[in-house]
């Protein structure tokens, strides 16, 4: 997108903006999009440990990240700052909703999630896996939905909601972050971890003795999307949802998501046959 043509697709949006400014009572109530424009700072929250997606180094406290890259491209195209908020994906809706965040990126639209806050379009397509200990012979979901099947996810995560309806008679193990819950699957406390395709590939990538990968079947396909506080102003999650639309067209989100991928020792062709970004 060049400059000429952002700066139109901004200036329509804040038109848009200006046209709900005013409440029934005529009460001034600018939106998110002028918020970003005139404070000259994006908020985005990001998981410390949620490699390849976002990753905070322990060395010196700086992030990498396939959504760090496509954030701060997202801030370079409006002009602004991105300034970054430490969170969980179990967190990160209560950030939108208490607006400690403009936009949170790698979230799936649950129903549940759909309720309380908005969603764009899919910035690219996932699938649920399970990562399970050495042997363990489980290849559908209903080989998972057993009572004495132990399942490990990360509590209000998309993981979670993909459990709770296609393994609800499983043992399931609701812990604080993705990193607790692999850790039960380590020490044998569980015998699967929930996982979308993109943090499966990246956690065999980086420990190979951990366990083997699974896409039960029938797969259960998801996509990966940015969410935004609910407001009445709809411009600021239009003008990003038009961004990320462009952004895929062009390739960028993909070759993001791949260079980062590379970044966790996982290549192209480690997806799936027939599995698309």
């Amino acid at each position: 997108m060049d400059r000429r043509e952002f700066n139109k697709l901004v200036g329509l949006s804040g038109l848009a903006a200006a046209a709900g400014l005013y409440t029934g009572k005529g009460a001034l109530a600018a939106g998110s999009l002028e918020r970003v424009k005139s404070s000259g700072t994006l908020r985005i929250g990001a998981v410390a440990d949620g490699a390849p997606y976002y990753q905070k180094m322990v060395t010196d406290g700086s992030w990498r990240g396939f959504y760090i890259d496509i954030c701060k491209k997202l801030a370079d195209d409006l002009g602004v700052k991105m300034s970054i908020l430490e969170t969980t994906w179990g967190n990160s809706v209560l950030d939108l909703q208490a607006d400690k965040v403009d936009v949170f990126f790698g979230l799936n639209p649950t129903p549940e999630r759909q309720k309380v806050i908005d969603f764009s379009g899919p910035v690219f397509k996932n699938a649920f896996t399970m990562v399970t200990k050495k042997g363990l012979g489980a290849k559908s979901w209903s080989d998972f939905n057993k009572p004495e099947m132990r399942i490990a996810v990360d509590a209000g995560s998309s993981h979670d909601a993909a459990v709770t309806r296609l393994a609800p008679q499983a043992q399931v193990s609701r812990l604080k972050t993705a990193s607790d819950a692999t850790a039960a699957l380590q020490v044998g406390r569980v015998d699967a971890q929930c996982l979308v395709l993109i943090l499966s590939l990246s956690l065999r990538a980086k420990n190979a003795a951990l366990g083997d990968i699974v896409m039960p079947t029938p797969p259960d396909f998801t996509t990966s999307n940015a969410g935004f506080r609910r407001e009445a102003d709809q411009s600021w999650r239009e003008f990003v949802d038009g961004w990320i639309s462009k952004q895929r067209d062009s390739g960028f989100i993909k070759n993001a998501v791949v260079k980062n991928m590379e970044l966790v020792g996982v290549k192209e062709s480690d997806f799936p046959p027939g599995f698309e970004i």
